[in-house]
């Protein structure tokens, strides 16, 4: 019998995240992927409703959750992976140029207990690599260019790519963050789209296009893609995604939880370290326009 992959979605809307329950069929040994410490920016107190959603429905398939399986260091919100990894028992997985990620924005935040070589995560995880869940592999795509550091997960069929892609009718992610590259997004959305036109894509955010859809989506297909991605369908070659790209990078504002999720995620979700006081303060780096 060949193993199945039961895929279940939570869309948080604050953050228009979605994290994924992946569950084997057959030994009920699950993944969760990318998901959301639900933060609230204006009083700074944090809670865990979201990441227990998860581990509910887990407990009720019956799953037990081996992974947590970063897709990159997230800008947008902030992970729930230490709050799974302290309930379940998880190790906490990312692409190893993790490291390129710590080392830029280490000195940003004068981060000097971050590590710069990833060990705040349980796994360090390179292109090729392959984790065991039950009777499925999980195959690690390396897929940079939105971040040094990002990568793909396929299980069975279905592929999570985090913010390589958007669907069809959104596009593809930005790379105007350090680090990022639009040549490279462009080489790693094609190695994704050169899987066969039936893969299913599973996407790590969505965002209502104007004019367009009036309900959130995130399950496409590499045949869809190909069609219809807006900016990355068949015919369009790396030089004109390039130009597309950089000009529609330089629209974009900051996301409004940039500064708290950089300093928490590339810490594996852990907190700053508390002060003397026993509290722990997320730094803003302010510079005074001259």
């Amino acid at each position: 019998m060949v193993a199945a992959a039961l895929v279940e979605a939570f869309f948080d809307e604050p953050t228009n995240t979605v994290s994924y329950l992946v569950v084997d069929a057959q030994t009920r040994r699950a993944a969760v992927i990318d998901p959301v410490l639900d933060y609230d920016q204006r009083t700074g107190k944090a809670s865990a409703k979201s990441a227990d959603r998860i581990i509910d429905r887990a407990t009720v398939l019956g799953a037990t959750i081996d992974w947590v399986l970063e897709t990159h260091v997230h800008a947008d919100h902030l992970s729930g992976a230490p709050y799974i990894k302290v309930k379940t028992g998880a190790k906490v997985v990312i692409g190893e140029r993790i490291r390129e990620v710590q080392k830029i924005f280490r000195p940003v935040f004068n981060a000097l207990d971050v590590s710069g070589d990833g060990s705040e995560f349980d796994r360090l995880v390179k292109d090729g690599d392959r984790l065991q869940m039950g009777d499925l592999t999980i195959e690690v795509i390396a897929t940079p260019g939105h971040t040094p550091a990002c990568v793909s997960y396929k299980i069975g069929n279905p592929v999570f790519v985090g913010d390589t892609l958007f669907m069809p009718d959104y596009g593809t992610a930005r790379a105007d963050f350090p680090g990022g590259d639009a040549r490279a997004l462009y080489r790693s959305i094609r190695r994704l789209l050169s899987l066969p036109k039936e893969t299913r894509l599973f996407m790590c955010h969505d965002y209502l296009p104007k004019g367009g859809r009036d309900h959130y989506a995130w399950e496409t297909t590499v045949g869809d893609e190909l069609a219809h991605n807006i900016h990355v369908h068949d015919g369009v070659s790396e030089d004109q995604f390039v130009v597309m790209r950089q000009a529609r990078d330089a629209t974009l504002s900051a996301p409004v939880l940039l500064m708290p999720s950089i300093q928490v995620n590339m810490r594996a979700g852990k907190l700053p370290p508390a002060d003397a006081n026993g509290v722990h303060y997320i730094k803003i780096p302010v510079s005074l326009a001259s």
